[in-house]
Parts: structure tokens; C-alpha cells; sequence
């Protein structure tokens, strides 16, 4: 496995108070989680070159028989991801084109990086968007192209389809950002209003072969969720349609969003057949949580997996985990002490509204959990809970999430916090980092949706 880095870079404040050596044992298994779940792990997981033979999955590419190499992709994986593959390919690969939220450090020599903007498209994303599809076009029959996109990428590469502008589509996502729907529904509205997105930029790839890379960020894996550029879709304009419909938003979203969904013929996606797509999700939530479960019992504890389908509203999800947590540490609930719970790979939501605009980096799911289980966590000690957005930045801010014990709720009391209205008014940011429960990572180069860890003393 690629070396492990050490992502929690305030782990001092966060364990100098509270329940500190539970809070050390989260943290560290936390950081076996993101190790786990990092693109170069997935990589060395799925993926082998000898020689001339490139080894994806069972299947096998002999480049020697290709005139041009490249990789494509955008999301907040894909840096990790384009670096990684430009080591193993080394020679073999020809160039490529990836959009990432942030211009990294170490930076391939072979694939040009194009920084936009995430969660919200900018004018820098549509722009990025047309340079990719332009990119596609110009390869043929005798090129391989290696996709890798993941998370994030409908904001950072944005085509909007004929008839939307980039303004139209920039208000359409923020309004599906601030509404309870799930990444399913959103980005079901998404890719019938893309120029790019629902298998679009495959077709226009086409007759290249297309081997897809990519890291699952959506519950149950769905690969047109994921990676939806170069995948045939599998719902229609009618299902985005109703997705509007059902939150009430067809009135509220530009006319020209549903005008396109009722009538305009490209608002259906196309058919793929007869292209040669290969995908592979290289890292899921699962390998996340299997790590965790792993480094706990190597302590002597019992790990126990939630799964990877955790979803809702984010201060409900925080309640009912720490309240069966709590129960437990009571010797009322379902676990055993010396349990450790992780969950990994899902995703909670939470519900902005239409005039949610000024909300936007007050807080996010994961730290409107971690409050909802300080509340319900209360004055139990031995309980110590973790929620964080694998990418690192939980709702678009500076923090990956939080972690709570009973103290976090004494601690703002006595600070005169009122965490109650902060998880109501969606602004729990700011209480949090007051207490030092923040979880500080920087983006950690993968994305792999939200990792719950409950440790029970």
C-alpha cells in the first residue's frame, strides 16, 4: 500500500479534552479508514502493468496496440488518481486532461490539470467542461482512453445542454445542493440537462475503448452515479422531471431547466452500445470500513460494520447512532462494550430550502451530525463519536467534520453555545470549532462519502 500520510492535522486539540483516549483511538482508526480508502490504494488493489500488458480487473489492454494514451477525468479523486496512473504507465502514456478543485503539490508532468470550482459551478467549470469535450472528440478508433472521474465532478467539469445557459445551470445546482434530495435524485436532474453528462461524453469518445477508473461516492454503486460522463445512463427525462416535481421545485428551478426536460430531444441520453466500455471502482466504502474493523479487533475490540448505506437528514442519522451507542455503554442497547462502530460510504443530507444560499459554509451533514449526537450523547461518558466527509471538506468548508463526547455538550454550555439552535439554524460550524471537536484533514485526495466511527468504552 502507498505510504500512509497523516491527514488529522489538529489531532493535539481534539484529544486535550473530553474522553482523550477514545478520542485517540477514533482518530487513529479514522486515518486507517482514509489510508484504506485513498486512490493509490485502489490502484495497487485493481490494477497492474508488465511490460506492455496493462492487468484491470481480470481483463487485459496490450498498449503496444494503441496509438495514443490519455486519461480523462475530473473530481476530487482524480489528482491521486492521474498521479498514480501516470507512474504505473509511465512511457506508455501519451497525455490527458484532468479538472480538480485545487492545484496540488506534486502534479503529473504528463496530464494537464485544470482548476474549477466545487460545489457550485463557476464560468471556470463550464470552461473546463468544453476542454474536455473537446479532448474527447479528437480521439479515435486506435486510442485507449483511461476515465477517471469521480466525486464532485458535475460541479468542476460543467457543460450545460443546448438551450440552458451556464447561469441556468449554475442556480439549478445550488437549488438541488440546498434540497434533501439524495446524490441519486440530484444527479438525475444533473445529467439530462448536461451536454456532457449521461454517457454524452463516451458517445463523443467513441470509437476509442474506454477504460473506466473511478471511486464510489454514491450508496449502493451505482456506476451512472459515479462515473455518469462515460456510462450508459439508466433513467430518463421523465425521471428527472419527476424528481423536480416531487420537491416542488419545477416552479422554483430556471424555465429553461424544465422546459428542456418536456420537450427537447437531447435531454434524453444516448444509447452506448456497441462501444467498448470497461469500469472498475477501485476503492468503495466497504474497503474503508473493512480497515477499520480490522485495526479495531488488532486492539482487542469488537468492530462492527453499519454498512455502507447510511442516509437522511444529517441531525437525525447523528441522534439515532449515538443514542444506540449511548444505550449500550448503559448495557440497554445492542452493542457490547468495547465496541467499535463504522460506517462508511454513505451519505446524510441536509435540508437548506430554496432561500438556503447564505447557508453555504456554515456547517455541512457530517458536522450537523456530529452535534445531533452530542445532544443525544448528553452526559453518557465512554461514548465517543466521529463523523466526516472523506474528501475533507464536509459541506464545502475548511473542515472535514467533527468528533463528540459527553463533554462537547458541557463544553457549550458552559461557553454559553446553544447547539440546539445552531443544528436548527444550520450553522453549527462556528460551534464547533469553538469547542475544538472540528476535525481538521486539508482534502485528502479521495472521496469516498461519509465515515462514522463510534468507539464505546
Amino acid at each position: 500500500m502507498a505510504d500512509r500520510r497523516v491527514l488529522v492535522s489538529n489531532r493535539a486539540e481534539l484529544v486535550g479534552h473530553g474522553e482523550s483516549e477514545l478520542r485517540g483511538l477514533v482518530l487513529d482508526l479514522a486515518e486507517v479508514a482514509l489510508a484504506a480508502l485513498s486512490p493509490e490504494a485502489g490502484l495497487e488493489r485493481c490494477v497492474s502493468v508488465d511490460g506492455p500488458r496493462l492487468c484491470v480487473a481480470g481483463r487485459t489492454y496490450d498498449l503496444s496496440g494503441y496509438e495514443r494514451i490519455e486519461v480523462l477525468g475530473a473530481g476530487k479523486a482524480s489528482t491521486a488518481l492521474a498521479l498514480g496512473l501516470e507512474r504505473l504507465l509511465g512511457g506508455w502514456l501519451t497525455g490527458g486532461l484532468v479538472v480538480v478543485p485545487r492545484r496540488p503539490t506534486e502534479a503529473p508532468e504528463r496530464i494537464e490539470l485544470i482548476e474549477a470550482d466545487h460545489p457550485v459551478p463557476s464560468p471556470a467549470s463550464v470552461a473546463a467542461g468544453e476542454a474536455l469535450f473537446a479532448r474527447a472528440q479528437g480521439l479515435g478508433e486506435a486510442d485507449l482512453a483511461i476515465c477517471i472521474f469521480t466525486g464532485g465532478s458535475s460541479a468542476l467539469a460543467c457543460m450545460p445542454a443546448p438551450g440552458i445557459s451556464a447561469e441556468d445551470k449554475i442556480v439549478l445546482h445550488r437549488l438541488l445542493l440546498s434540497s434533501p434530495m439524495s446524490i441519486v435524485e440530484i444527479n438525475t436532474v444533473r445529467k439530462h440537462t448536461s451536454a456532457m453528462k449521461g454517457g454524452r461524453l463516451a458517445r463523443a469518445l467513441s470509437p476509442a475503448t474506454i477504460l473506466n477508473l473511478s471511486v464510489s461516492d454514491v450508496v449502493g454503486d451505482p456506476l451512472d452515479c459515479i462515473t455518469d460522463l462515460t456510462v450508459q445512463d439508466t433513467t430518463t427525462a421523465a425521471d428527472a422531471l419527476s424528481v423536480l416535481e416531487s420537491h416542488d421545485l419545477t416552479a422554483t428551478v430556471p424555465p429553461s431547466v424544465v422546459a428542456h426536460l418536456r420537450s427537447s430531444p437531447d435531454a434524453q441520453s444516448p444509447s452506448l452500445e456497441g462501444i467498448d466500455i470497461e469500469s472498475v471502482l477501485v476503492t468503495r466504502g466497504r474497503d474503508g470500513s473493512d480497515a477499520v474493523v480490522a485495526a479495531a479487533r488488532a486492539r482487542g475490540l469488537r468492530g462492527v460494520r453499519l454498512g455502507e448505506q447510511i442516509e437522511g437528514e444529517a441531525s437525525t442519522v447523528g441522534r439515532l447512532l449515538a443514542t444506540l451507542a449511548r444505550g449500550s455503554r448503559l448495557g440497554i442497547g445492542p452493542f457490547e462494550r468495547g465496541s467499535v462502530l463504522v460506517a462508511c460510504g454513505g451519505e446524510c443530507t441536509v435540508s437548506l430550502g430554496t432561500d438556503g444560499r447564505d447557508l453555504f459554509g456554515r456547517g455541512g451533514p457530517s458536522q450537523e451530525a456530529a452535534v445531533g449526537a452530542a445532544l443525544a450523547i448528553d452526559a453518557v461518558d465512554g461514548v465517543v463519536g466521529l463523523f466526516m466527509d472523506t474528501d475533507g471538506s464536509d459541506g464545502g468548508t475548511p473542515v472535514a467534520g467533527a468528533i463528540v463526547d459527553h463533554s462537547t455538550s458541557d463544553r457549550a454550555a458552559a461557553s454559553g453555545i446553544d447547539l440546539r439552535r445552531a443544528m436548527l439554524a444550520h450553522d453549527t460550524g462556528a460551534a464547533l470549532r469553538s469547542l475544538a471537536d472540528a476535525v481538521v484533514t486539508g482534502l485528502t485526495q479521495t472521496n469516498a462519502n461519509d465515515l462514522v466511527i463510534f468507539a464505546i468504552g
